[in-house]
């Protein structure tokens, strides 16, 4: 059985408690009896189920809004300085706790499964903490995306197994001391935060590091860079390192994926036995995801042969090729990728759902996510989306960041024309549903893509189609 709230955090305040991250873990906070509080800049669906569990939730970000009996306040990395409530608790000497330290105090008693990777940490994260559930174990987890409803990227669960992402953006997994720790690929992103491979290495070598003795490390073998950080890492005390993928030297191979529309069969060899399996999203980069969830399962103690047909029970996290809805016969599709490598994936994922399908073609609405991301990645984001039939690419959405002179969308507009793409800059978000809408024809399918408010335009390019807005 879990703990109560961990030492001091009985009363937390969040600074940003509708954030991915922050909310789950005020969710687990609030389930394990913490009087939780906290403010954020918007209503959202995060907000409301936090509500419905008793937490206290302001709207907009002022001093006044933190209680002096609070025992902590919870920030992550991207709150600034100069924040009221941040700048409230120096002035109470109120501690201030990073969002990393208090999911790890959340893990303390419990066997902790952290997930990390450049991308897919989400979705596998997902993957295990479903397939466990449905097989009655009741992990806890914390996920950063929903499952099937809001509020459902957290659970605090009866069970002794945590399940949570391993964020590398700002070197805050390395807080976290694993049991089993997966790592999914190694690449150069967060550009703000790393300047070159070699740091990205370093900061997977400590992140390894924190695994407990005794403890494992699932890694992919298919991935340049995860074969390098295996080389460095391979041969420490007290560390088993098992890798998995299509590579002839990976200790769990995936012997093959086979497109079933928008879902994939596939099988897999773990521990001499060979086993087939169904995962609910199309593509070899989800496919290589469920592998890592039923390796890193098999070393916590699940048999392989149980946990494989569990796997099938994930139905998908919403923004992860997340079907919005079909209308005048063509589909709509959600998709969070931002990174060349997950925006090629996903889009070959469709390719191949849609390979049965002679005539359909991919439309993509793309938003760049981050200025420092753009200007180190634009091009290969531009290629990447060569592999859609048409595409429009909106301004940068800035999360976080402040402009950086010269980077703009036209930079990736720009390489999308050099690849060969049919690629257009929209500047409006509210042109676009009606500008999809007059380009498909029945048996299309749009995906809107990026990690910012991208996904709300999906329900408008339905309602445009319903109307009869199509080409």
């Amino acid at each position: 059985m879990a703990p109560a709230a961990p030492p001091g955090m009985d009363r937390p305040h969040f600074v940003g408690i509708g954030g991915a991250g922050m909310s789950g873990i005020a969710k687990i906070l609030a389930q394990r009896g913490a009087k939780v509080a906290g403010s954020d800049s918007r209503e959202s669906a995060s907000v409301v189920a936090l509500r419905a569990l008793g937490a206290t939730v302001h709207l907009g970000h002022a001093a006044e809004h933190l209680d002096a009996a609070s025992t902590a306040v919870v920030v992550s990395s991207a709150i600034r300085a100069d924040n009221p409530e941040l700048k409230a608790a120096e002035q109470l000497g109120i501690p201030v706790v990073h969002r990393s330290d208090a999911l790890a105090a959340l893990m303390d008693g419990l066997r902790p499964v952290a997930v990390a990777g450049t991308h897919g940490k989400t979705t596998t994260t997902s993957m295990l903490a479903v397939s466990l559930r449905s097989l009655g174990l009741d992990p806890s987890y914390a996920i950063g995306g929903d499952l099937d409803a809001p509020g459902s990227n957290a659970h605090h669960g009866t069970g002794e197994i945590f399940v949570a992402e391993a964020d590398e953006s700002d070197r805050s997994f390395h807080r976290y001391a694993p049991e089993v720790a997966i790592i999914l690929n190694v690449e150069l992103d967060h550009h703000a935060n790393y300047a070159s491979m070699e740091e990205i290495h370093a900061s997977f070598e400590t992140f390894v590091g924190r695994v407990r003795p005794g403890g494992t490390l699932v890694v992919s073998a298919d991935h340049e860079g995860a074969r390098e950080l295996t080389s460095r890492v391979r041969g420490r005390d007290g560390l088993t390192v098992v890798t998995y993928g299509e590579s002839a030297d990976a200790d769990v191979r995936v012997l093959s994926v086979v497109p079933r529309g928008l879902t994939s069969e596939v099988t897999a060899e773990i521990g001499g036995e060979r086993l087939t399996f169904t995962v609910s999203v199309p593509g070899s980069h989800y496919a290589h995801n469920a592998v890592a969830a039923l390796a890193a399962g098999a070393a916590a103690g699940i048999e392989p042969a149980v946990l494989a047909p569990a796997l099938a029970s994930y139905t998908g996290v919403k923004r992860r090729l997340q079907l919005l809805g079909e209308a005048a016969g063509v589909q709509v599709i959600d998709s969070y990728a931002h990174h060349p490598t997950e925006m090629t994936a996903d889009l070959a994922a469709i390719r191949g759902a849609l390979a049965d399908r002679p005539g359909s073609r991919v439309l993509v609405v793309f938003q760049p996510h981050l200025f420092s991301r753009t200007q180190e990645l634009g091009t290969e984001m531009g290629q990447a989306l060569a592999l859609a039939d048409a595409s429009a690419v909106l301004d940068i959405y800035p999360a976080r960041e402040d402009p950086i002179p010269g980077v703009t969308s036209a930079l990736i507009v720009d390489a999308a024309r050099a690849a060969g793409a049919d690629t257009r800059p929209v500047h409006s978000m509210a042109e676009i549903p009606g500008l999809l809408a007059g380009m498909t024809r029945p048996g299309d399918l749009v995906l809107t893509m990026g990690a910012g408010d991208v996904t709300d335009l999906g329900p408008g390019i339905l309602s445009r189609l319903e109307n009869g807005d199509h080409g």
